[in-house]
């Protein structure tokens, strides 16, 4: 009978998968911290109805006061702070937008090494699968030559 050979057993060296999130949090600097504050605040609903509706107030008061225009209508001062307001938060804004696509790119990379592990893990597989055939029509060619000398013997001896 020919020898049934088979790969040797897979040995999983898997290393301990973090998650990115931890990472990304365990170096964050506390201006990341608070540039992604920053720009989840600005960045939501709530931010801009509560602007708009400070800017219609700030506008509706200049524009009613009877004594004082501490802004008056071309609303200068409105401007003035507005254009300080975007000054700061574009660059805060894009720090936060800067860190969130280095953390796109560590889960990229996360993703390629467990993708890189599930292939070798499918390639063992397949090895195994091919050494489970090659040896299932080895010991079936084998039956059928037991069947053909059984029944040579049991023809013979009747």
């Amino acid at each position: 009978m020919k020898s049934l050979r088979f790969p040797k057993p897979f040995k999983r060296r898997i290393s301990q998968i973090r998650n990115i999130n931890e990472i990304i949090n365990e170096s964050k600097t506390t201006g990341q911290r608070m540039a992604d504050v920053v720009a989840s605040v600005m960045g939501s609903w709530r931010f801009i109805i509560l602007q708009s509706l400070m800017l219609l107030c700030w506008a509706f008061l200049n524009l009613i006061a009877w004594v004082h225009h501490w802004d008056p209508y071309p609303f200068i001062l409105m401007n003035l702070v507005l254009s300080l307001q975007a000054a700061y938060a574009a660059p805060i804004i894009m720090m936060s937008q800067n860190r969130q696509a280095e953390r796109d790119r560590l889960e990229a990379h996360n993703d390629y090494m467990i993708n890189k592990k599930a292939e070798q893990e499918v390639h063992t597989i397949i090895a195994h699968n091919s050494a489970q055939n090659e040896a299932l029509k080895t010991l079936h060619q084998e039956i059928l030559k037991l069947e053909e000398l059984i029944n040579n013997i049991s023809g013979k001896s009747l």
